[in-house]
Formats: C-alpha cells, structure tokens, sequence
C-alpha cells in the first residue's frame, strides 16, 4: 500500500507542474500518517498536512515526518490565510465529503466550503490536484461543480482508463486563468498493473531525488535539524556522533 500511495503522490506533484529546482510551499489535504508527505519532503519540498483522525496524525508523529501537521475537518474550511500555499495535493480523500454522517451535514454545503476555502489559500495561478476515488458519476459531477462554482478552473484526468485495477481519476485545478488539461496516462503494463495489488510494510533506504542524500544518512539528518531550526523548533546542538549509525539494543 505504501508503494501506491507514494506513486499516486508522484503522479499528483507531477500534474502540479511546479518550477523545476525550486522549493514550494504545499498543503496535503487528508494526509493522514504523512506518506505522501514523505514524498514531498524528498522532493525538496515543504508541506503542511492537514486531517480529521486523531488517529492518522499520531502515527505521522510517530514516524517522525517532516511536515506540520494540523487536526481538522476539510469540510469546514481551511484555516489559513489567503496566498499561503503554492500548491495542494490530496490522495484518496475527497470523496469522503459526499458522505452524510450526521442530519447537518449536506455534502454539497461541505464541498462548496472546502473548494472556496482552498480557492483562497492558494497563490493565484497555483493549481490543486486531488485523487479521489468516486462511486460514481453523479458523485463525480457534484464534486467538479462545487469546485467550479467556487472559481477554479479545470477538470477530471484520467489515468489509465481501460484498466480495472490501475484506473485513477485526478481533479485538476486551476487558481487562475483558464489552462488546457494535462493528458491522463494511457499505456500500463502487466508488471505496472500487478503493482496495484503489492502491499508492502517494508522500509527501504533511497535517494532523495533532488538532493542526492540517502534518507536517514548524516546529511540528510543535518539537513532535516536545519530545516526544522528555521521553523522555530528546539532541536538538539550537532555532534560527531550525529547521523552515526546505532547498534540494536536488546
């Protein structure tokens, strides 16, 4: 599941089309334990997540991500300044917004909210892609409109169309003037479509993309305390013995 969720970010920060060599400033909608935030962070990005479970952001803590984080309900607005971020990203959540779970929610009440709410945070001319998984159609249409009729442009695309497993539906959006859609990817292969059903719980060591630093290395580790210094945070002075490999207690 992790391979997935980590591909489908790719795919969403690819369809983002940020300046290439330039940090940005992201939000993650419904981020839940950060693993697509992970992959912002090895892109050389900053983030914000942003989700409803207690739960999800605890094990975000846990796992040590480098995001901040930030308990609340997409449904009831975004809470930040306008122009905060210069781009959003949001894997398989925001269908769980046409959902009813009390008398007061009406989900397209819900909807109109998040959508003009994220209208605002984002720097104009900055775009929002969402994966999301629809029931149907009519799901689909209610979710586009809302996001339309709170002053984005845009659309759905398509990855994978003629695929049952490897199928993916991202919406697109456009703070700004009117832009012709990304195409969806077209062509999978059998190994490509065998790997929406691998589910690992396996944690490997990989290069950060742009930096050129293995995860978890002494520079990626002085890299990370640097970051977090210029957030604010207390973070502990730098020794020889940082980034240092430990043995296994027993």
């Amino acid at each position: 599941m992790i391979d997935i969720q980590t591909k489908m970010a790719g795919r969403a920060l690819e369809l983002l089309d940020l300046p290439e060599d330039q940090p940005c400033y992201l939000l993650d909608i419904g981020c839940g334990t950060g693993l697509s935030g992970d992959y912002l962070s090895d892109e050389g990005h900053y983030w914000v997540g942003i989700d409803i479970s207690p739960a999800m952001l605890d094990a975000a803590l846990d796992r040590d991500t480098e995001g901040d984080l930030l308990l609340g309900d997409m449904g009831q607005g975004i809470p930040f300044k306008p122009g905060s971020f210069d781009g959003c990203i949001s894997i398989s959540a925001v269908q769980w917004l046409c959902n009813a779970n009390k008398k007061s929610d009406i989900p397209a009440k819900r909807l109109y909210c998040f959508f003009s709410s994220l209208y605002s945070v984002l720097v104009r001319g900055a775009r929002a892609v969402l994966q999301l998984y629809p029931e149907n159609s009519e799901q689909l249409e209610l979710i586009t409109t809302q996001a339309i009729k709170a002053g984005f442009t845009g659309g759905v695309v398509v990855d994978y169309p003629n695929s049952a497993k490897a199928k993916k539906f991202y919406l697109c959006l456009f703070s700004g003037p009117s832009t012709p859609l990304p195409q969806g990817l077209n062509e999978v292969t059998d190994e490509e479509e065998a790997k929406e059903s691998t589910f690992t719980n396996a944690r490997v060591r990989y290069k950060i993309a742009r930096r050129g630093m293995v995860r978890k290395s002494r520079e990626w580790v002085l890299e990370k305390k640097n970051r977090r210094r210029r957030q604010g945070r207390e973070v502990r002075p730098d020794t020889k013995y940082t980034g240092r490999n430990r043995k296994p207690r027993f």
